[in-house]
């Protein structure tokens, strides 16, 4: 029951996240991929990535990754920042481009907090928040710990 739970409450998240992106392509001019989205949301979250990071967190091999960041960058959805210590190395960074493009938004997550707040007590809720921050800083540790939340105000 704990996993259908989870799983649930995850494909929920996931599903209301892909109506906000396909309702946006219907409202603007499709400039980017499925793929593409996926991609810098990818950038965005892994705050700051170098180009070696985004790689090696895709999955993908080097001349694929750049191929495709070089693409956003044409397209003015990421740009890359040269290293000042290390000229060799760039670090990508979404631009305010995308950011009105595909308008990233925590409003849904905010939504069902509140609902939670509601709905459960202050006792169940730093009970329920102690459970989420285990499960953030311990049992995750395939996903990088550092993400870009900086879009996500409480």
């Amino acid at each position: 029951m704990l996993e259908k739970n989870f799983v649930s409450i995850y494909t929920k998240f996931k599903l209301h996240f892909y109506s906000k992106i396909f309702r946006n392509f219907e409202e603007r001019e499709a400039s980017l991929s499925v793929g593409e989205v996926l991609c810098v949301e990818a950038i965005y979250a892994l705050n700051r990535p170098t180009i070696k990071e985004f790689t090696e967190f895709a999955q993908i091999s080097t001349p694929n990754a750049t191929y495709k960041i070089n693409c956003l960058v044409k397209k003015g959805y990421v740009k890359k920042i040269q290293n000042e210590n290390d000229r060799r190395e760039y670090y990508l960074e979404v631009t305010q481009k995308y950011l009105d493009y595909c308008g990233i938004s925590y409003d849904y997550v905010k939504t069902v907090i509140s609902r939670v707040k509601d709905r459960f007590t202050k006792e169940e809720i730093k009970t329920f928040e102690k459970v989420l921050s285990v499960i953030n800083d311990e049992l995750m540790p395939e996903v990088p710990k550092e993400l870009n939340l900086s879009s996500f105000k409480e």
